[in-house]
């Protein structure tokens, strides 16, 4: 009897780990997992995950069935553990191969605001005593200022005319923040100082520097770099977009980076207009190209599944406009499909890179990351604790947002 009851209770206690395992391995998939996916055509879904996990449509397993065959078309497909145990359904998008011209070298970027960027609010000393005009009007740090009086504002200059002009009259402001647009009265005071009108704000209406170019689509005729957006440096927002524009550029000296400080490459702009700067967005810089770069390397794009974590090689220009390749690891985050950004982190093993830049520096953003002679990625961010250290994007992500472009592009000339 007590033996029976033993084996029972062992049994119990076995069957309740594996349902714990089971539990815990649905609900790790699901969190890590992306909903959509892209395949080639005749290939199969798999899932590079630890645990074993088989993708099947229409009740059959992909590799059996001889994979999905319908170019442009979009497939719900299971996913199951064991080919047993149900995980989630994905869409999978059956696509042709995918192929860009890998480019590594520097380019110039100057943006200007939609509107003048709050970078900071301060106190303005009168005969009267300090007071802020912004500030006590709700203005706040990252707003932009879009209309005073109904006058458009672009520059700084555009908004120091119309307070000057006011003579400390109320103004109607117009300021955008979060995508909405708030109205609000300002009056300026007279500054002791200076004698003249201020309302308090630090502003900036445009950014200028250097990054790396990461591809061009034949495709779509769209150029693309950087790896993340043009952000302010003093509010940390992502810049929104009037006008902007991208030149070929040329790097003259290296500041190397140390554990707590990231180094830079420093540039210099060339004349050779690329385009105009169609999208400034987390995902990083894009152009309909109008100039000239060399696109004879065409290199095809990696799927996302299709990366593993291991040797690749980051191709960017540390000295001159010659890109080069350097030897790196890259290691898969485990939110990485769940992400439209920082999907790897990538680590310079490369002795040469090293010496000159200590690793991975500002400026480098948007250097292509090469595995097993297909694209699958662009550098974004140093580890500023780890310059050997840096997140990057998956291409697929960034090819993705080309193609939006581009179709924006077409409705706008349509129109």
């Amino acid at each position: 009897m007590k033996t029976m009851r033993f084996l029972a209770k062992s049994i119990f206690y076995i069957c309740l780990i594996f349902a714990i395992l089971i539990f815990s391995s649905v609900i790790y998939l699901n969190n890590s997992v992306s909903r959509e996916f892209k395949i080639k055509k005749g290939d199969t879904l798999s899932i590079n995950s630890f645990i074993p996990v088989t993708s099947v449509y229409n009740g059959e397993e992909l590799s059996q069935s001889g994979g999905l065959d319908t170019v442009g078309k979009q497939y719900d497909v299971d996913l199951k553990i064991f080919g047993i145990i149900p995980v989630s359904t994905v869409s999978v998008e059956v696509v042709d191969e995918m192929h860009v011209s890998v480019l590594g070298q520097p380019f110039g970027m100057k943006i200007y605001t939609d509107g003048v960027l709050v970078i900071d609010t301060s106190d303005v000393e009168t005969k009267n005593g300090t007071i802020n005009p912004a500030q006590k009007a709700g203005i706040k740090k990252g707003d932009y200022i879009i209309s005073v009086n109904g006058t458009n504002i672009y520059t700084n200059e555009d908004l120091s005319e119309v307070v000057q002009k006011s003579g400390g009259e109320s103004m109607n402001f117009v300021i955008k923040r979060k995508n909405k647009k708030i109205h609000t009265k300002v009056t300026a005071v007279l500054s002791k100082e200076t004698e003249s009108y201020k309302i308090g704000i630090w502003i900036r209406d445009s950014s200028a520097g250097i990054g790396t170019l990461t591809f061009y689509s034949p495709a779509t005729e769209v150029v693309c770099g950087l790896g993340h957006g043009i952000c302010d440096e003093d509010t940390g927002t992502l810049l929104e977009l009037n006008t902007g524009e991208i030149v070929n550029a040329e790097i003259i000296s290296v500041e190397k980076g140390e554990k707590g400080s990231p180094g830079q490459l420093k540039g210099r702009f060339g004349y050779k207009t690329l385009g105009d700067i169609d999208l400034n967005c987390n995902g990083g810089v894009y152009s309909i190209l109008e100039g000239r770069l060399d696109t004879s390397n065409l290199t095809e794009i990696a799927l996302k599944q299709e990366i593993s974590s291991g040797n690749a090689q980051i191709y960017c220009t540390v000295d001159g406009e010659k890109p080069k390749y350097y030897e790196c690891e890259v290691e898969i985050r485990t939110s990485a499909y769940m992400s439209k950004t920082q999907n790897m982190i990538v680590t310079v093993t490369d002795q040469r890179l090293l010496d000159l830049t200590g690793g991975i520096v500002q400026g480098m953003s948007g250097s292509p990351i090469i595995q097993n002679g297909k694209l699958i990625g662009a550098l974004t961010h140093v580890l500023v604790d780890d310059p050997e250290k840096g997140y990057a994007i998956f291409a697929e992500n960034m090819l993705e947002t080309a193609q939006g472009v581009a179709e924006d592009n077409k409705l706008k000339d349509a129109s």
